[in-house]
């Protein structure tokens, strides 16, 4: 190792192949809220490959500033859910009989592998600079901490609120697992309280009170018989889902309940406003009380654009919808359109074998490599 890659910490040795590189940045613990050793050597290194770059807190931006026609900007969190019980770090690599070779460990899918990407395209796009082949594209880089956790946290949105500038392109791509495929927009999510009222009175005098968990069976049965909607939105069918996801109610063994709540959690296509999908939860409710405790806004796919077009197109997949949330529509306020594209199957994150298919790691890589790399003018037209 140089003296130059030593001083720029463990992840700048530039004969780094993705695989190790996961590992390494998986073996740094980065639980929410610890980002900041992982953060440090994501900052050290892609300044020692030339880059500009910002700090936010934990979260590091990186750019290439060369007056390219199209920003594209690629995005990550460094953050993961608690390690297992025993610690389901540090990684190993191992012959999975399903998947294959892969990566198991804390964070392998969600999502260090997408962030081991992004880190050998910034060396890649640095030494393109530096050896006067630019990008065909200006690239930023971002990775930011807090996605695991509650919104308010979530360094993404806090560099939308303090540096939304860093953010603008013309397209973005979260690399969250997704298994190497396009997922375009997001749905958008909502969560009501369905209130119901009763009369307490001791259950051993029950006629003299009247039970509100008796009458939650009309909220549930109103979700029971709900048929949930289909969308079709830019060419993507988005399925939606409107399902109760707690019941509190009661608060003693011979109470009778004067009180029951059931939190419901409506998933609307990226079509619809918070507005939109409010009005309609309280269509499906009407006449029962209703109190809205959270909602966030999907994001359109605009696969339409170039860029984006562009991209899918390379990816040679067809896209699918994205029926989660994810950080996309974080971009799609700021009027980016963005894509779920990374390596590693959604169904294992967060899991004790949390694990990465290898295949997936190289094949994203070079899917982002020559669409970002190929054909990138000459240093003369640099900035």
């Amino acid at each position: 190792m140089t003296a130059a890659a030593l001083s720029a910490g463990p992840l700048a040795e530039a004969d780094l192949d993705v695989v190790e590189l996961t590992r390494r940045v998986c073996d740094l613990e980065s639980v929410s809220g610890d980002e900041a050793a992982l953060a440090d050597a994501i900052e050290a290194a892609v300044r020692s490959w030339g880059l500009d770059v910002m700090r936010d807190g934990d979260a590091v931006v990186a750019r290439t500033v060369l007056d390219r026609p199209e920003r594209v900007v690629l995005a990550g969190h460094l953050d993961t859910v608690p390690l297992a019980d025993p610690p389901n770090l540090p990684v190993r690599r191992e012959e999975h009989p399903q998947d294959g070779d892969v990566l198991v460990g804390r964070g392998t899918c969600d999502m260090k592998g997408g962030v081991a990407v992004q880190l050998v395209l910034a060396r890649e796009l640095g030494q393109a600079v530096a050896a006067g082949r630019g990008p065909s594209r200006d690239v930023t880089f971002v990775f930011y901490d807090n996605e695991e956790v509650e919104a308010a946290r979530n360094g993404l949105g806090r560099l939308a609120r303090n540096h939304p500038d860093l953010l603008r392109g013309d397209f973005a791509i979260l690399l969250e697992p997704s298994s190497a495929v396009v997922e375009g927009g997001c749905n958008g999510t909502l969560r009501v309280e369905v209130v119901t009222s009763g009369r307490a009175a001791h259950s051993a005098r029950a006629w003299r009170g009247h039970n509100a968990i008796h009458d939650a069976a009309e909220v549930l049965d109103r979700l029971r018989d709900h048929v949930p909607r289909e969308v079709e939105v830019e060419g993507l069918v988005f399925r939606e889902g409107l399902n109760a996801v707690k019941v509190e109610g009661g608060i003693a063994g011979n109470v009778i309940p004067d009180r029951c709540v059931v939190t419901v959690n409506y998933r609307f296509a990226p079509s619809a406003d918070v507005a939109a999908a409010e009005a309609y939860v309280r269509e499906v409710f009407a006449g029962l009380e209703v109190h809205l405790t959270d909602a966030a806004a999907g994001a359109l796919p605009g696969l339409d654009r170039p860029a984006a077009a562009d991209f899918v197109a390379r990816t040679g997949t067809e896209p699918l919808p994205k029926y989660g949330w994810t950080d996309v529509a974080r971009f799609s306020e700021l009027g980016v359109p963005a894509v779920n594209y990374g390596p590693g199957d959604n169904a294992t994150a967060h899991a004790d074998d949390e694990r990465c298919r290898v295949e997936e790691l190289h094949r994203c890589l070079a899917v982002l490599s020559e669409w970002l790399l190929a054909d990138g003018p000459a240093r003369g037209g640099d900035r």
